[in-house]
């Protein structure tokens, strides 16, 4: 099949892989129970699982895993499976690689995936990989993302993943303030950036960085709309309408959580269709 944006209800740009088809989990067995205590709705979908749920919604998925090795010691589902399974069914998926930035190849790795898997941007996770964003050691990978023209997506704010374990599981928050994006934006103008999530503690920096770097976008996984903080919404309906971007964080929150909770939300009617589809569209290059 193939891609045909006129029948997609919606594009959700923050969709979870969470197993391989041979059983591989990146997170450790705590992390992912305690994410499922604190979201409730959490499982561990396969690719394919993916395809079947979103096909059936009429959703298009940009879909990834996290690549967290150095840190937790366990593989990851592999950026391979994810692209081919992509690659077999571009009318539902989007496919979104995770390299580790602490790989000496990670650039790399970035241009292996774009140029012999089709991957379509890169999904980091600063509090499970543990670094800072503008970290000058990791500047070789955004190198390569931007001259192969995909987005890079960074997880901002709080990480119901650890949360409520003794010592939040060892995993720190503070990687996950926007602001260290900001340099990256900075020193990379010409690479497309997404800040997942509302970026609560830090909502208003994330705002600010959106508003004042063209090429960020912010995107809404992660929590339901009802719980949007009010400024977020503010300026979604306003200076940052042509870049806010729906995603979900399949499977933590699912999407038709997340669609019925957003028809109830403080949003202009013009800019529903901008969030939902035309946005992502822009952002992917799929129009």
């Amino acid at each position: 099949m193939t891609l045909a944006l006129d029948d997609i209800v919606a594009i959700d740009v923050h969709v979870h892989a969470e197993v391989g088809r041979s059983g591989e989990d990146g997170l450790l067995p705590e992390w992912r129970q305690a994410a499922a205590r604190y979201f409730g709705e959490a499982g561990t979908p396969t690719v394919d699982d993916v395809v079947r749920y979103y096909r059936e919604r009429k959703l298009l998925a940009v879909v990834f895993t996290v690549d967290a090795e150095t840190v937790t010691g366990r593989k990851a589902v592999p950026n391979e499976e994810i692209a081919a399974a992509a690659a077999a069914n571009p009318d539902v998926l989007v496919p979104f690689a995770s390299v580790d930035p602490h790989r000496p190849n990670a650039a790399d790795e970035v241009t292996r995936l774009v140029r012999d898997h089709g991957v379509r941007g890169f999904k980091f996770h600063p509090n499970i990989q543990a670094f800072y964003p503008n970290d000058r050691a990791f500047y070789p990978m955004y190198e390569a993302i931007q001259a192969a023209g995909v987005p890079a997506l960074f997880h901002t704010g709080h990480s119901g993943i650890g949360s409520g374990l003794r010592g939040g599981g060892g995993i720190r928050l503070k990687y996950s303030n926007p602001m260290y994006v900001d340099d990256v934006a900075v020193d990379f103008p010409d690479l497309k950036i997404v800040l997942a999530h509302p970026s609560f503690p830090w909502q208003d920096e994330a705002i600010s960085v959106a508003l004042h770097k063209e090429q960020v976008y912010i995107d809404l996984s992660g929590w339901s709309p009802k719980y949007f903080p009010p400024q977020l919404v503010r300026y979604a309906n306003t200076l940052l309408r042509d870049r806010v971007l729906f995603g979900s964080d399949y499977p933590m929150i699912t999407p038709d959580r997340w669609l019925a909770d957003f028809e109830q939300a403080d949003f202009k009617d013009e800019v529903r269709p901008l969030i939902l589809k035309e946005n992502a569209v822009r952002l992917l290059g799929l129009g």
